[in-house]
């Protein structure tokens, strides 16, 4: 069994400007000031709580922290697809890589409940396996979501990589011990990405060549 395990936010969906709104709908409840798009942009990556916490950018207590990611996470649950869109050529790739028993599975730095439905309303069966984090999941670059989905795939690492858009994306597959691609066109520059990482694609054509030169299919 070969499988691809992909992060979400950057990589295979546009998620930016919702979760642009939906900070600063929480930073405005709590009285802090709003964040540009650009500003939102460099605190993602690292999952909500870190989103919170750079976008506040002030001295604040946990207790504080807490209150507003039951903010954000009621808001964004309500919120999450208004802009959202998968990234050209996402579909078609994902598509390809089914009907060559390619296994699909996503792991994501966003919280577990928010990533199975973004998977489900844009992916549905395309994507056999996703995960976000939770008590069971840490945050990456921690590998314990990359594990869960070779365990559940029945996948050995010679027989998988990792794709993401992120420096904790390489950092991930790099803990794992599994390829890694990262894509150009997610929320990271790409000169930091190719300082980082030998495989960089800037389309999915050019990623599925190299998925494909990779997992030798």
């Amino acid at each position: 069994m070969k499988c691809v395990i992909f992060d979400l936010d950057g990589t295979l969906l546009y998620t930016l400007d919702d979760l642009y709104c939906s900070t600063n709908f929480t930073l405005e409840q709590f009285g802090y000031k709003k964040r540009t798009l650009d500003e939102v942009r460099n605190f993602v990556g690292n999952g909500i709580r870190k989103l919170i916490e750079r976008s506040v950018g002030e001295k604040y207590c946990d207790s504080e922290i807490e209150k507003m990611l039951i903010v954000f996470r009621q808001y964004y649950s309500q919120n999450a697809m208004r802009h959202t869109r998968a990234y050209d050529g996402v579909l078609d790739l994902l598509k390809y890589l089914k009907e060559n028993n390619v296994k699909v599975g996503v792991n994501s730095n966003k919280y577990d409940s928010a990533v199975k439905n973004l998977c489900e309303k844009y992916f549905g069966s395309l994507v056999s396996s996703a995960l976000g984090e939770s008590q069971n999941c840490p945050r990456k670059p921690d590998p314990t979501g990359v594990f869960k989905i070779l365990k559940e795939f029945n996948c050995e690492p010679d027989n998988a990589l990792y794709v993401g858009d992120s420096l904790v994306d390489i950092q991930t597959a790099k803990n794992a011990s599994i390829p890694c691609i990262s894509v150009s066109w997610g929320y990271c520059s790409k000169d930091l990405l190719t300082l980082n990482n030998k495989y960089v694609a800037n389309n999915t054509n050019e990623l599925l060549e190299m998925i494909k030169n990779i997992l030798s299919f």
